[in-house]
């Protein structure tokens, strides 16, 4: 479970959550909206470590992985298929160590926990995900450095999603994917294992992957059932209902000042 207690976080003395509190279930898959410039980006951050909190505390399973697409767009002479490949690094480390180990108790853990993680599957599950956000079986073999920077943000988009983190954090996965590889991350994190805080302002990703939606007003977190068109009508009668709560109190006020007008 996710759990954000209390949390108060500032920038440059203006706050963005005051004694902001949500809890995700494992498991949930979560979209996460809010109007631009309240924070969105920023929360993510603060689960992923990259910024420290005011106040509060943001707390997760022992042992829970993190996952979060990179901002800096992987470069460099290694092929896309071992650059995602690289993002699973207890499998990369234990072939490493397979390679060096001389103690035979050692080198049974190691062979025994590769086949615990299903190692061997790797970089055909690896090439699937490059394949579903669009990269030929050629391209996969060529180097980081031959593709534009926003086809290499999909790369480093399929370096998280093959790590498969217990929490993924993504923040406007699509802004460099066309429609084909966008429907297919929908059908991909439709089945996602974990649990998922998506950020998008892609409505038809929002009601198709969310089973939740967390939503950020007035510094605070709240979270709602169902998927955004479901949220948008859930506090839409919010809403009216605080509306006419306060239609009725401040009716009530101005009768009880006219009868202490009129009895003074």
């Amino acid at each position: 479970m996710l759990v954000v207690n209390d949390l108060t976080f500032r920038i440059a003395g203006r706050p963005l959550f005051e004694n902001a509190s949500v809890r995700i279930p494992e498991g949930h898959k979560v979209g996460f909206v809010g109007r631009n410039g309240t924070g969105k980006s920023t929360l993510l951050k603060l689960i992923a470590g990259e910024l420290a909190p005011d106040g509060g505390e943001i707390s997760l399973p022992n042992r829970a992985r993190m996952g979060m697409v990179s901002q800096t767009a992987p470069s460099g002479d290694i092929s896309l298929i071992e650059t995602v490949l690289a993002a699973d690094r207890e499998r990369a480390a234990l072939l490493d160590e397979a390679e060096t180990a001389t103690d035979g108790e050692r080198i049974a853990h190691i062979h025994d926990r590769l086949l615990a993680i299903d190692a061997h599957a790797a970089p055909a599950r690896a090439a699937a995900i490059l394949a579903g956000l669009g990269f030929s079986e050629e391209e996969q073999q060529r180097p980081c450095n031959a593709f534009s920077g926003g086809w290499r943000m999909r790369v480093a988009l399929a370096a998280v999603l093959f790590s498969q983190p217990d929490l993924l954090l993504l923040d406007e996965p699509t802004n460099h994917l066309d429609l084909e590889a966008t429907l297919w991350l929908e059908s991909y994190l439709k089945d996602y294992p974990g649990t998922i805080l998506l950020v998008s302002h892609d409505r038809a990703l929002l009601n198709s992957v969310p089973q939740h939606i967390l939503h950020l007003a007035e510094k605070k977190l709240t979270l709602y059932r169902g998927g955004y068109d479901t949220f948008q009508k859930n506090r839409a009668e919010m809403l009216m209902q605080r509306e006419a709560a306060r239609g009725k109190q401040e009716a009530d006020r101005k009768r009880i000042q006219a009868f202490v007008d009129r009895f003074r």
